[in-house]
């Protein structure tokens, strides 16, 4: 008799969790974004937000929240319990952030759940376009024979944009100034305008100065060439074993009942393989993402281990 008093009461747990996830969502969705307005996480937000209004039936609001490296605007989602609130990440506040902050508002592994990756893509090494540097070896002879004369912007202090950077740099033995900036409109600017000499950023965060001859794309960060940036080599190419590919995915906190994830996770997955929105990312340089919230967590994993090592053995720490 108790054992069917349990079997009951499961049977009728997971009928009222189905029936939740059913009418979920019941208001807004909030999908936070660290990083400012025309960011290229600002964008796949947007992007991925207009669909998913139509499948959920409630407005998608896309709110940026730029500051400390994207930790300002993740700490707002692992905190959040509405059960409403998402943050669309990248490893800077999440795979890095332990490794390089003494003291983080939030555990990444304990507080956050990560739900789908929504795109991944290289950075792009680019410079000043009035520099006279078109290679990697280029810039490296240049480096080296101009102490002390470049800089480089960043999306932000800790992003991939940095670490990228500051791991390029040990490769080939040059020394640059980091300049970092909340985000890649403004890092972008920065090279553009000349400010700063050189930056690693996603292809859609410098396009228009791309387009503008203001900066020039000289390779990628990904091991080979990269579908959508196939002019490009790699670093690799130059640098042996050089890697350091970016990703965006959308975390919830850790309280978010497990049906709710499911849900977000197949119809992100549902709009990630609408042909329309798959030309629109990679027109922006981007590979669509989608899998398991499992997959997610084990590149998360993954970058966890790769990276913290580096910064370990780059020594690189923030306030």
């Amino acid at each position: 008799m108790k054992t069917r008093h349990i079997a009951v009461a499961l049977a009728a747990s997971f009928i009222t969790s189905l029936s939740f996830a059913q009418s979920w969502p019941t208001k807004p969705v909030r999908i936070v974004v660290p990083a400012p307005a025309g960011s290229s996480l600002d964008f796949v937000a947007r992007v991925l937000g207009d669909r998913l209004k139509d499948k959920w039936g409630q407005a998608v609001v896309v709110d940026p929240k730029p500051g400390a490296g994207g930790v300002i605007g993740v700490d707002i989602a692992a905190k959040s319990t509405d059960n409403h609130t998402l943050v669309i990440g990248f490893p800077g506040p999440t795979a890095y952030g332990p490794f390089l902050y003494k003291k983080m508002p939030y555990d990444v592994v304990k507080d956050l759940t990560a739900i789908v990756i929504t795109t991944t893509q290289p950075n792009v090494l680019a410079v000043n376009a009035a520099l006279p540097i078109k290679t990697v070896a280029e810039l490296v002879a240049y480096g080296k024979s101009n102490p002390g004369k470049l800089s480089f912007a960043s999306v932000g202090n800790g992003s991939s944009s940095h670490l990228a950077m500051e791991l390029f740099k040990s490769e080939v033995g040059i020394d640059a100034q980091h300049i970092p900036f909340n985000g890649s409109p403004p890092a972008a600017l920065s090279t553009a305008n000349g400010d700063t000499q050189m930056l690693f950023a996603v292809a859609s965060g410098i396009a228009p100065h791309v387009q503008s001859g203001k900066i020039r794309q000289i390779a990628v960060t990904s091991a080979g060439r990269f579908d959508s940036l196939k002019d490009l080599p790699s670093i690799s190419e130059s640098v042996k074993g050089f890697e350091a590919v970016a990703w965006n995915g959308l975390f919830g906190p850790s309280t978010m009942p497990a049906d709710i994830v499911a849900k977000v996770n197949a119809d992100v997955n549902a709009v990630l393989a609408d042909p329309a929105i798959r030309e629109r990312l990679v027109a922006a340089g981007m590979a669509p993402g989608g899998g398991t919230s499992a997959a997610f967590r084990t590149l998360l994993d993954a970058d966890m281990k790769k990276w913290g090592g580096i910064i370990k053995r780059l020594g690189i720490q923030l306030d």
